[in-house]
């Protein structure tokens, strides 16, 4: 028991010893006036480059879910920029600042104002500062500076200091409420429902039912309930005890993507590429049966089999056709087809609905999530043929081609 003790203090000693050292980076960078990135990693894989320019943090990025992060601040700061409109090209992804970038953009185009801006930027900050403190709590983390980027005209300048400071307050009062374990950005999901129903009113019983359905982080909870996350956080602390609710990692959610303009001399003299079709299932018989039907005509195929890296896949590969399946883990094939709607990239294109019921109600359902059409199962060559044929123009030179697949 005392060796127990002993090696549990050592533990904690070296948590504190750790703490102390990333808060003496900081400081260091302050006190040195340094401009360029200091970049942190985490055992966990995890990342966060803070931008300094002379001693100032000017801008933060990295974490688990960047694109999520983006979305909420400009729907505090500037709701009215719709977010679902705004596209970026392959070359703005691969800056590890495209969401700063967009900010200047959006400033030069008088979209937005210098205060926003710096609401923002400050607010950013003091989440990844937050995620920071929190994971350097349980594992250990590496520093790196580098000047090989220097943001030149920074719009906005916030005091490391007051970072730090803001930092250690808000870590001690999450622990000290009993918040420790509990990531912001993990999304409630209601499993018990009926156990629920019998502890709170019905009004309130209606409100979980809608919220919390495993597709809002805790952090994207708060701002929709125009709240703190902590108190959110705590009211659910003790269903999440119970296991009436349970937290889940959910993928992030990217801004539409377009391709860079393509030499159009060039594009006449390419020949025709075939089709790509994607086929969303969790069941590994429909993918293999989907994709030798597809190859096998010459088109390219893509299988999906988990439903959560479905909408990141498809707005990498951007199909030219999708057959979605209706039952899945996690998200159905409604919920996925709702949510391709509101990208714009994704407006048009043929979501076929697989599924082993053809029920009126189901054919609806399907209908109102913005699916183009329905396909039973099981599957068949002609029947999946038909289909394809009914809603892609598919070059002759198509048949000729190899069969090409991409696994996702």
């Amino acid at each position: 028991m005392a060796d127990l003790l002993v090696a549990g203090q050592c533990m904690l000693y070296q948590e504190m010893m750790l703490t102390n050292n990333l808060i003496d980076e900081f400081k260091a960078c302050t006190q040195l006036q340094y401009s360029g990135n200091l970049t942190i990693k985490s055992s966990k894989g995890h990342q966060w480059i803070f931008y300094y320019r002379l001693g100032r943090i000017v801008w933060a990025s990295g974490g688990i879910h960047p694109f999520r992060r983006w979305r909420r601040q400009m729907s505090q700061h500037c709701p009215q920029i719709d977010v679902d409109k705004i596209r970026l090209s392959s070359h703005d992804l691969s800056m590890d600042y495209w969401d700063y970038r967009l900010l200047e953009i959006l400033y030069k185009k008088q979209k937005i104002q210098r205060e926003q801006i710096h609401a923002i930027v400050e607010n950013t900050i003091a989440e990844l500062f937050f995620d920071l403190a929190q994971e350097a709590d349980f594992t250990s983390v590496t520093c790196n500076r580098s000047q090989q980027m220097i943001l030149d005209m920074p719009m906005s300048f916030t005091s490391a200091d007051i970072s730090l400071k803001q930092m250690q307050d808000s870590w001690k009062l999450w622990s000290e409420a009993g918040l420790s374990n509990l990531y912001p950005d993990l999304a409630p999901i209601l499993r018990k429902p009926e156990q629920l129903q019998q502890l709170v009113s019905a009004s309130v019983y209606n409100n979980f039912v809608t919220l919390i359905n495993g597709k809002l982080t805790l952090r994207d909870l708060a701002v929709k309930m125009k709240q703190n996350v902590m108190p959110v956080a705590r009211s659910l602390l003790p269903y999440i005890l119970k296991g009436i609710i349970e937290l889940i990692e959910i993928p992030d959610l990217p801004l539409a993507v377009i391709e860079a303009e393509k030499n159009l001399t060039a594009t006449k003299t390419q020949s025709p590429i075939a089709p790509l079709i994607a086929c969303i299932d969790d069941s590994p018989q429909i993918c293999k049966i989907m994709e030798e039907i597809i190859t096998s005509h010459g088109l390219r195929f893509i299988k999906i089999p988990d439903a959560v890296q479905a909408l990141p896949t498809l707005i990498q590969n951007k199909p030219d056709l999708i057959f979605l399946d209706l039952i899945m883990p996690v998200a159905s094939g409604y919920e996925i087809c709702t949510q391709l709607r509101r990208i714009s990239s994704f407006a048009n294109t043929p979501v076929i609905i697989l599924t082993g019921h053809d029920g009126l109600l189901d054919r609806v359902r399907a209908k109102v999530a913005g699916s183009t059409d329905y396909l039973t199962k099981p599957v068949a060559s002609d029947k999946v043929m038909g289909i394809v044929r009914k809603y892609l123009p598919i070059p002759a030179a198509s048949i000729k081609r190899s069969p090409t697949k991409i696994n996702s």
